[in-house]
């Protein structure tokens, strides 16, 4: 009655901005022959929080990262939010830069995702999806993956009429990318949540819940290649029982991260690693290149000083407890004095910052952090 009602809002509260963990967005351009004379490559990003550039400003969604001071690092807003989960650019925003791409992809929900605007790209990433249809539900509204790819196939019609189908094909195949960070909020805003969760933990297992979300995104990516879709970056789930929020609600030391979470995305990871070589060994043409995010994001939190970081462990902003990890970054939060030293943007989010760092070892990374092959030799192959 009133108690669960009560627990469900202060939960809601406490996670409406944006429950992705730690997670990495790849959103990439190919500069191949121009299939028109000045649109040259594609980036196509699906995904969550960590990917979304603005889809959830258009959704009635308790998941929404359009409101200040969100957005106070991105020059291209002058320091206005956009709808993007962090202080400045997405690791999609940095990649798109370094690779010479002229635009950054344009939300699918957008009013301008129309005409020739969608040959640079088009983002479908939504603050709280996830691979599962009923993850991120506490939101109310939200993208999950299967609806971002619906989107998509509208996407691939559209490219049909404005580039003839032949074209259209070689296009979606030849010179697109296809980036896809997603998974976190299957764990954190599903899986995981005592509200919404208790009842699936008792009936489905760790291996039954994995093995669920390892046949959905096998569907799902097939789905991608069946619409001509050939180049894959697909990013793992990062260490997201480190993230501030989760140290916070489970009031751990300093150096502790929450053992279940981490397991749990070791766990998939490992399954998302075998799903990866069967899809690249069963689909003709294709090349899934996965991104271990989980070691990338481990390597910073463990070794921020190395790498300029004052703190790996509290929010630059957010407030609650000893890691500003429970209340989302919002207009009423504390912030940090120098958001260059924090690994962390808000309870769930990396920093533009730490999204540099992390963009570099995509872009010219080793088999350790990208494999089979880093992102500027995707966009060669």
């Amino acid at each position: 009655g009133e108690e669960a009602k009560k627990t469900t809002m202060t939960i809601t509260v406490c996670t409406h901005v944006a429950l992705l963990a730690l997670f990495v967005i790849i959103n990439l351009s190919y500069f191949g022959t121009a299939v028109d004379d000045d649109i040259k490559a594609a980036s196509f990003i699906f995904g969550d929080s960590l990917v979304d550039a603005g889809n959830n400003n258009y959704l009635s969604t308790l998941s929404k990262a359009n409101i200040k001071p969100n957005g106070i690092d991105f020059t291209a807003s002058g320091g206005n939010p956009t709808g993007r989960y962090t202080n400045g650019r997405t690791i999609a925003d940095i990649l798109g830069e370094e690779l010479g791409m002229p635009n950054y992809a344009v939300p699918f929900l957008a009013p301008n995702s129309t005409g020739k605007a969608i040959l640079y790209g088009v983002n479908y990433a939504s603050g709280g999806g996830g691979i599962m249809n009923a993850t991120g539900r506490i939101f109310v509204n939200r993208l999950g993956m299967d609806i971002q790819i619906d989107y998509f196939n509208i996407t691939r019609k559209q490219i049909n009429q404005l580039l003839g189908q032949s074209k259209a094909k070689e296009f979606i195949s030849r010179k697109s990318i296809f980036s896809i960070s997603v998974g976190s909020n299957d764990f954190l805003n599903n899986y995981l949540l005592p509200v919404l969760s208790a009842g699936t933990r008792v009936s489905e297992s760790p291996d039954a819940f994995i093995n669920d979300m390892i046949n959905h995104f096998r569907a799902q990516l097939t789905r991608l290649y069946q619409l001509d879709a050939r180049k894959f970056v697909i990013s793992n789930v990062g260490p997201i029982g480190c993230i501030p929020y989760q140290k916070t609600i489970n009031q751990l030391k300093e150096n502790e991260c929450v053992d279940l979470a981490n397991k749990l995305a070791v766990q998939y990871n490992g399954r998302l690693n075998d799903l990866l070589a069967e899809l690249n060994d069963n689909l003709p043409g294709s090349t899934f290149v996965h991104a271990n995010v989980y070691d990338m994001v481990m390597e910073l939190i463990t070794n921020y000083d190395k790498y300029g970081f004052s703190t790996s462990t509290r929010a630059c902003c957010g407030n609650g407890g000893q890691f500003a990890g429970i209340i989302p970054c919002g207009p009423t939060s504390s912030m940090c004095d120098d958001r260059t030293k924090h690994v962390f943007w808000d309870p769930y989010h990396p920093s533009e910052a730490a999204n540099i760092i992390l963009s570099k070892q995509l872009l010219d990374g080793d088999t350790k952090y990208i494999s089979p092959m880093n992102l500027r030799q995707l966009r060669d192959l």
